[in-house]
């Protein structure tokens, strides 16, 4: 381990909670001490809120990991991790922060650690701000196998934005080093094989909201020439809310989009966001959407083998981890294209 902690600006790039949950994450998976200074300096409220103190705390608990500044407010914290332990684990962000980034965090070094873990997060599953928890399952978790990562996620209740409340549980057999992780070279998409999702709301809300978001994305699927399948369903959650998620699978890959309702927001409008989402991906050359293109390239630093993938869009999100993982592990990372516009990109060899 590194006398020094590497040193990361959160000020860079986006200057929001990014930075440092793609520290953490490699911090803890790569045994590298980080300090973190100018926490979440582009946001209008900067320092620690309750979700990112509890991203620092489950980091430190899967590794035994050492923390000075790790209260709320705090704008710079230094991270100092042990080896990862598998394990049983609980984690409760007390708000209705997004549970799936929580869970993220953690992820990159349970899947390096020598055995199996269990992991509940209590919390938000279905946040504006966060890609929601049908998002982490069906499209991130599928993706990320392909580098070899090998991990089950299961929704217990639903915690929507901005009650919370919400519960999810992760199953991560860790690979016991980075060395299986394997590269990953996502390209192009292949042929679209199918479009599935689902439409859901809590149990206390009319059923016609969800019949009505089924009946909206399924016409204007129709209206571009294209057929799915929408899952309805009435969850448990501990507040109101809904969601339309919709997956595009294709031969070589998957891509997902959604939106959530809102007091004041039709049914009908709910639907049209995830659909629109979707049909802009399919006009676009990518192999994988925006989400997924700064959620891997953190677990594709980890693998020794180059990894190389082309994107719908590039975001701040994805050249602030770029830079991140560049700081972290010394890796050569190209982004090729411009801001808001598809590109390609490559992580060199270790």
């Amino acid at each position: 381990m590194p006398d020094q902690p590497v040193l990361i600006d959160g000020s860079w790039g986006e200057g929001g909670g990014q930075t440092l949950r793609t520290s953490l994450a490699l911090s803890a998976a790569m045994g590298i001490p980080v300090r973190i200074t100018a926490i979440r300096a582009g946001r209008p409220k900067s320092g620690l809120r309750a979700q990112h103190l509890a991203a620092v705390r489950a980091a430190a608990g899967v590794c035994k990991g050492r923390v000075t500044g790790d209260s709320l407010g705090s704008q710079e914290i230094t991270f100092t991790p042990g080896a990862v332990s598998p394990g049983r684990f609980r984690f409760d962000i007390g708000t209705a922060g997004s549970t799936v980034l929580l869970a993220q965090t953690i992820l990159p070094a349970l899947a390096v650690a020598n055995g199996r873990s269990e992991v509940t997060v209590t919390g938000g599953t279905h946040n504006p701000f966060a890609p929601c928890f049908e998002y982490l399952r069906d499209v991130f978790g599928v993706l990320a196998s392909a580098a070899n990562l090998q991990a089950y996620f299961e929704l217990h209740r639903a915690g929507f934005y901005p009650a919370g409340g919400g519960e999810m549980r992760m199953e991560v057999q860790g690979l016991g080093s980075a060395e299986g992780l394997a590269g990953v070279q996502l390209t192009s998409r292949g042929e679209l094989k199918h479009i599935d999702g689902v439409s859901a709301a809590c149990q206390s809300l009319p059923r016609h909201i969800i019949e009505r978001q089924t009946r909206q994305a399924l016409g204007m699927l129709a209206s571009a020439g294209l057929r799915a399948t929408i899952e309805e369903a009435a969850w448990p959650a501990g507040g109101p809310g809904t969601v339309v998620f919709l997956r595009a699978v294709f031969s070589r890959t998957v891509a997902g989009f959604f939106a959530l309702g809102q007091r004041g927001k039709p049914a009908e409008d709910v639907a049209a966001d995830a659909v629109e989402q979707l049909l802009a991906f399919l006009d676009s050359p990518g192999a994988v959407d925006r989400h997924a293109a700064d959620q891997l390239i953190t677990l594709l630093a980890l693998s020794p083998s180059p990894g190389r993938l082309t994107t719908e869009r590039i975001t701040d999100h994805l050249l602030t981890n770029a830079e991140v993982i560049r700081r972290m592990t010394g890796r050569r990372v190209d982004v090729e294209g411009g801001v808001e516009k598809p590109g390609t990109v490559s992580i060199a060899r270790a």
